[in-house]
């Protein structure tokens, strides 16, 4: 049986997620190799690093969707193993794999999602309602979600995630498939999900423009294990005076940062990143 480590509750009430010597083998193979990282109360954090680097894996942990080989973890102050049914509770997960359906409209989906998530039927309406107006698609609430844009299929699984206001919102490749505009406007959706609901939120991100724009801080991974956290600014401050995130990638890593529609495009799009990274 894999040994792992109980982690008490922190002393630092402003720690919404915290891990010690979090590791995930898979065989020979070590995925996440002894993490151990704290994620503020309200920040935006992201992960970085190259496919393969460990973090998608370390989300999927953090999530309670794999249990870890050793060590511990805490989100939204429970145990992710102990207490896995109160952190699922307690957070909205925004995955790669596309997770509307486009068979129903944006307002059915929000709706099956609200019934998954055993929102109380008084509530239901007032809650997708402030989540359709909080990611502009109100106008497209009765449309089938097949013929929304990437982008906005996008904004339709954010707003899915907050239905039940979870403290922590973790994102897997917010953005990855989307065109530019598509993009900040999901930027947009995520600062103020953290400015008017004070969500901490952490992300997975090829994007250094994402990164650098929309983090607090990040932490780079690199096989398996964080090479590095800080804020933006300070990491490129740490490589030299002109340093932007690509330096400071390659520069701890050793790489380059590889380049990164419709429904049909999203779903191609994250279904190549899933199993890319």
């Amino acid at each position: 049986m894999p040994s792992r480590a109980i982690l008490t509750p922190s002393s630092d009430t402003d720690s919404a997620i915290s891990t010690s010597a979090l590791s995930r083998h898979f065989g020979d193979l070590v995925a996440v190799d002894k993490v151990s990282l704290s994620v503020l109360s309200g920040e935006i954090f992201g992960l970085i690093g190259s496919n393969g680097a460990g973090k998608s894996t370390l989300i999927k942990m953090l999530t309670t969707l794999l249990p870890p080989s050793s060590g511990a973890a805490r989100v939204a102050s429970f145990d992710i193993i102990a207490q896995a049914g109160e952190v699922r509770r307690s957070i909205g997960y925004v995955p790669q794999m596309l997770s509307a359906d486009g068979a129903l409209t944006g307002y059915e989906n929000l709706l099956l999602s609200a019934r998954l998530y055993v929102i109380p039927r008084r509530e239901r309406a007032q809650r997708i309602a402030e989540a359709l107006a909080m990611t502009n698609l109100t106008r497209d609430a009765d449309r089938l979600v097949q013929h929304y844009s990437g982008g906005m299929i996008r904004r339709l699984e954010i707003a899915q995630s907050m239905l039940h206001r979870p403290k922590v919102l973790v994102m897997d490749e917010p953005t990855v498939g989307l065109d530019p505009l598509a993009r900040h406007a999901v930027w947009g959706d995520i600062r103020a999900l953290r400015e008017t609901r004070h969500m901490t939120i952490l992300i997975t991100t090829h994007d250094m423009e994402e990164a650098d724009h929309l983090c607090d801080r990040l932490a780079l991974m690199h096989h398996g294990r964080i090479e590095i956290v800080g804020a933006p600014a300070e990491l490129k401050r740490q490589v030299g005076p002109e340093a932007t995130l690509d330096d400071v990638f390659a520069h701890y890593t050793g790489l380059d940062i590889e380049p990164e529609g419709g429904y049909r495009q999203a779903r191609q799009a994250r279904r190549s990143a899933r199993e890319h990274g």
